[in-house]
């Protein structure tokens, strides 16, 4: 019989810009001691650790570890591109439910370098050769950065299909930077305005400008998940339970279906959010908060329909209603999300679950949702993972 995953404790740095960091390994360090503290566990009780990071060699985990402790314990790397701070979690889940542990850290970790992303292997295939040509041959502007073609090809065939706007775009932007602002680990605090994200810089005409794309970012984020057993012994509370969790891979409709918002995985966040409902026996209408993988402010747009935040088409409506902020159906990304908050792509999943804890617990403070009792988190990686997890309070 599988046991519940209780979130025992979990720890965060305040993200910071390329450069102005610690290196990969104390931020990591940083993030698993926040999380013991607030557990109230010492490092010799954790049994099992998967390391999450992206940019960085083999073992990169075990040096993080190390600073915090040397006891022997399996230690598992995790690269699952942006998806991997949620794949570490979602291990770790693993773990606890099917009695192989008691009490297990997952940790997310990233030292990024500033620009766009791109590949640190020259020499061989990289993972998006198809998913390169495919964006080639729907959208071209080969002159644009490839994470932008990605994901504003996406927002773009959804202006094309719905009638969405770029201010519709803008307005998700400043939504996150009012929630960011209350969020002192927050890499921007600063509030924007719908006119200011559209007068920033233009990256691709006609269909997004600079503010609505997360910056390159440098954070560390973990959790330490326990059993119920675990608990009891050690006086751990359980208020916040992952009740469902979900990973999905691509489908052959990323490719066939010649879509963009296909290709950076819509129907990969469909189903994962599918199968967790039905894990779980709720429905997306009983869910009160959410963090979902906001890299661009057209990735947040589509996947509210993913989602089933609403249906397929009505986001315009949607944000236009205030629905998707505090006062409507569904506070999504009060941390404010990876536009202001930032995008450490191996702490990122782990960061959204600190958030969503402390809403489950009531202890978000200025971002409280009042009364939130059940949360659904979404982290997606191109190439492609995507991890939908289901959290709801005792």
């Amino acid at each position: 019989m599988p046991q519940s995953a209780i979130i025992a404790g979990v720890g965060m740095i305040k993200f910071a810009k390329p450069g102005a960091s610690e290196s990969y390994d104390r931020m990591g360090a940083a993030a698993i001691r926040d999380a013991l503290a607030d557990a109230g566990l010492s490092y010799d009780d954790i049994q099992q650790a998967y390391a999450g990071y992206v940019y960085g060699d083999s073992t990169s985990g075990q040096k993080a570890l190390y600073h915090v402790g040397m006891t022997g314990i399996p230690i598992v790397n995790v690269n699952n591109n942006c998806s991997t701070g949620s794949t570490a979690l979602f291990l770790a889940r693993q773990a606890i439910e099917h009695g192989i542990a008691d009490c297990v850290l997952a940790v997310g970790f990233e030292q990024m370098q500033p620009g766009a992303l791109g590949s640190h292997w020259l020499d061989r295939p990289t993972p998006f050769d198809d998913f390169d040509a495919e964006t080639d041959a729907l959208v071209g502007n080969g002159q644009v950065p490839l994470a932008l073609r990605y994901f504003g090809g996406a927002g773009q065939s959804h202006m094309q299909k719905y009638g969405t706007t770029l201010n519709d775009f803008a307005k998700i932007r400043a939504k996150a930077s009012r929630h960011a602002a209350h969020n002192p680990l927050a890499l921007f605090n600063t509030e924007l305005t719908e006119d200011q994200v559209m007068a920033a810089p233009m990256m691709w005409d006609g269909v997004m400008t600079r503010l609505m794309a997360c910056p390159p970012t440098c954070g560390g984020a973990a959790a330490i998940l326990c059993s119920e057993a675990f608990a009891q012994k050690h006086g751990i509370s359980s208020q916040v339970q992952i009740v469902a969790q979900a990973m999905t891979t691509d489908f052959p409709s990323t490719f066939d279906a010649h879509d963009m918002m296909q290709l950076v995985g819509y129907d990969m966040s469909k189903a994962a959010r599918e199968q967790v409902c039905e894990q779980a026996g709720i429905g997306v209408e009983d869910v009160d908060v959410v963090e979902l993988h906001d890299c661009f402010t057209h990735n947040e747009l589509i996947t509210y329909e993913a989602l089933g935040l609403c249906d397929e088409g009505s986001a315009q409506q949607f944000i236009a209603d205030g629905d998707n902020t505090y006062g409507g159906k569904y506070v999504t990304n009060p941390s404010g999300g990876l536009l202001s908050k930032g995008h450490p792509l191996g702490a990122t999943g782990l960061a959204q679950c600190y958030e969503l804890t402390h809403q489950l617990r009531g202890t978000a403070r200025e971002r409280q949702v009042a009364g939130a009792r059940t949360a659904l988190q979404h982290n997606l990686g191109l190439g492609g993972a995507c991890v939908v997890t289901l959290y709801q309070a005792a």
